[in-house]
């Protein structure tokens, strides 16, 4: 059993808070620490563990770490941490700055711990049944949508909802970017609310990224196309859809759906899929792999250099986003 610490105790934190007291068989979840007396107050009496009032003796008390705190403080923390020799959970985005997250690299490198970073829509079973389906797509459209919450909006739309698709989208396409092209508009707060994203890469696949945080509705849904099919994953609602098309040998059966490309081409079959999803709690089995990744000494689902990644191409959008307005 590793004896783990958390680090903040907002909404977040009391759902990590919540899933390692479930995980008992896993985690020994030794106490946390939160510089708010108020919440730590609502935290400690709520789940009856111990609020710890300096960083360094929580990190003393365990063997792993999980930070659920403002981006602006995960550097210093997951540093501290690393070099302390701990495991770090880290949710996203990984660090305030890509120069940052590099370091954070380097130490875990030389200090040889796991590093996870919490991209938990990996994690959401909607997408790990829809992974067998993909195979190379070519073009991947995205909306992650969501109706307006104060809380998130000290940062851009693009580091609060739009990187956990480029997470998403990133470990599809598995090749280099090459072009970005980006456009966003700051309607209620300081930074951009509402932005659209075009990101090439260099094997040809194109995505298209849309993410706001002022809808009316909330979204979350992408598309992906490639050869002979098409896959719908609701992050959301947890389901998917598979539309697919084979050749047709021999006579078609009076009720298939076929498609007719035109004389000297063979006629092609639809299939439609819409398989069942298995439910399950996305941030549970993340922190489930978390302790996997440290027990077997593997790589997590998703790594530090994954989380490293996704901020890369979405510190690359943030430049393109001001680069646009130094043109207005």
């Amino acid at each position: 059993m590793l004896k783990v610490g958390v680090f903040g105790a907002g909404h977040l934190g009391k759902i990590h808070i919540k899933l390692l007291l479930e995980l008992s068989d896993r985690f020994e979840l030794v106490g946390f620490f939160d510089p708010s007396d108020e919440q730590a107050k609502i935290v400690a009496e709520s789940y009856g563990i111990k609020r710890f009032d300096q960083e360094q003796e929580l990190l003393d008390a365990v063997s792993c770490v999980d930070i659920v705190t403002p981006t602006v403080t995960h550097f210093e923390l997951a540093s501290r941490a690393i070099q302390s020799g701990k495991h770090v959970f880290i949710e996203k985005p990984v660090a305030n700055s890509v120069e940052e997250a590099e370091e954070l690299i380097r130490l875990a490198e030389k200090h040889g711990v796991i590093v996870q970073v919490g991209h938990v829509e990996r994690f959401n079973p909607a997408f790990q049944k829809a992974q067998p389906f993909l195979d190379r797509p070519m073009f991947i459209e995205t909306h992650r949508l969501a109706q307006f919450n104060p809380r998130g909006t000290d940062v851009p739309v693009v580091l609060d909802l739009m990187i956990h698709d480029i997470d998403i989208i990133l470990s599809i396409v598995r090749s280099p970017v090459e072009q970005i092209s980006a456009s966003g508009v700051a309607v209620v707060s300081d930074s951009d609310d509402i932005t659209n994203v075009r990101i090439e890469f260099q094997n040809g696949c194109v995505a298209n990224l849309t993410s706001s945080r002022i809808s009316l509705k909330n979204m979350r849904k992408s598309r992906f196309f490639q050869k002979d099919a098409y896959i719908s994953v609701d992050f959301l609602s947890k389901e998917i859809e598979v539309v697919r098309m084979e050749n047709v040998e021999g006579e078609a059966d009076p009720l298939d759906i076929v498609l007719d490309l035109g004389e000297g081409k063979a006629k092609k079959r639809i299939l439609f899929d819409k398989p069942e999803i298995d439910e399950s709690n996305a941030i549970k089995e993340e922190l489930e792999d978390f302790h996997g990744a440290i027990e077997e000494q593997r790589d997590p689902v998703v790594s530090l250099r994954d989380g490293v990644e996704a901020l890369r191409v979405a510190s690359l959008i943030l430049e393109k986003l001001d680069q646009s307005k130094l043109l207005i």
